[in-house]
């Protein structure tokens, strides 16, 4: 696997640099010991390129007229996410039929309208108190003043799509009893577009306890390719992965080593990052909360923000190699016999 940028962390000189250190993170690294490597790939192979295309092409469509935040078209993107766990058999943690956490508009300063994120869970076997959230965000920029619609299609559409595809493979796994030992909350938020505030509602307002909160694996834009990589398309951005939980970081790569060998870069992951994306999706308010995370990020590029990105754009090759990866480092960290560390609690480090 290449990996573009070396991580801030490992830059330090001085102690950080010490054997000592070094031994630490290798006992870290050796410590993580994947799970199920078979079923891993069998059920990461129900996701598939024909289904996230189908999903987008309909919730990027004009229908929805782009997914403004408490308008009419964000109601429907709801409503399609909600039927699509109906349909699944994937319940909500809410209670028969009530998948949607409402957000009044008491919450918001700027007339924005009654909104809700949108919840599916599938519980633990084993640890069901402990969760692991995946999270991307539903809502997009609506309809612009010239009439035109905002597809939104990469964002975050990609995220939402991923999201819908990974809980089916999780749960055509537990219908085959090989459910996940620990619970997964499907979280699919509202309000990123004007601040991430779907995100700090659910903090605010969890549904489960924040300390139950193992990670949050946030999806947002996943489906495209920046100009930086034209010609290395199997990438992905990794995002705050080793700020919280260095075992979180070598879960994902030991991961990624076995099964896809997707080029990790991690360069906007540096502390100084001139764009600042550690901050600037829904995975923050998580952080904040020092619950680990990792976003998962394609780059910006020329149809971000515009009525141009739609979903005849997507490279759904990459969109699903990218929601495997997702999926199985989910998966390891669900079924892994103890619960991911932060550092501060970490053995090796302390």
């Amino acid at each position: 696997m290449k990996t573009f940028f070396i991580l801030s962390a490992f830059t330090l000189v001085g102690t950080c640099a010490t054997p000592k250190y070094t031994a630490r993170i290798q006992s870290i690294k050796d410590s993580i010991k994947l799970e199920d490597s078979t079923l891993v790939i069998n059920y990461a192979n129900t996701i598939t390129s024909k289904e996230l295309s189908t999903h987008l092409y309909a919730f990027s469509s004009k229908d929805f007229e782009g997914r403004r935040v408490g308008e009419i078209g964000q109601k429907k993107a709801a409503e399609f996410i909600k039927t699509y766990y109906q349909k699944e058999g994937i319940k909500s943690p809410l209670g028969v039929n009530n998948y949607y956490q409402s957000i009044s508009e008491d919450f918001f300063s700027n007339g924005i309208k009654v909104t809700e994120n949108v919840l599916a869970y599938i519980k633990g076997s084993e640890k069901p108190d402990e969760v692991i959230i995946i999270s991307a965000h539903l809502d997009h920029l609506g309809v612009n003043n010239d009439g035109q619609v905002n597809y939104g299609a990469d964002d975050d559409g990609s995220g939402t799509v991923a999201i819908m595809e990974i809980a089916q493979a999780f749960n055509i796994a537990k219908e085959e009893g090989h459910g996940p030992k620990r619970s997964i909350l499907f979280l699919h938020l509202t309000a990123e577009e004007i601040g991430k505030r779907g995100s700090e509602y659910y903090v605010l307002n969890p549904v489960f306890p924040l300390e139950n909160t193992v990670t949050d694996l946030n999806i947002d834009m996943i489906g495209r390719v920046d100009d930086i990589h034209k010609n290395n398309k199997n990438y992905i951005y990794l995002i705050g992965s080793d700020r919280l939980s260095k075992e979180l970081h070598y879960i994902s790569e030991k991961v990624n080593n076995a099964f896809f060998n997707i080029d990790l870069d991690y360069r906007y992951n540096a502390e100084r990052d001139k764009n600042q994306y550690y901050t600037r999706s829904d995975h923050y308010n998580f952080a904040c909360k020092d619950i680990p995370v990792i976003f998962y990020f394609n780059g910006e590029h020329s149809d971000y923000h515009q009525p141009s990105d739609t979903p005849d754009k997507i490279a759904y090759d990459l969109l699903e190699k990218r929601t495997k990866l997702i999926f199985a480092t989910a998966w390891q960290i669900a079924n892994q016999k103890k619960r991911l560390q932060i550092d501060a609690n970490n053995q090796f480090l302390n």
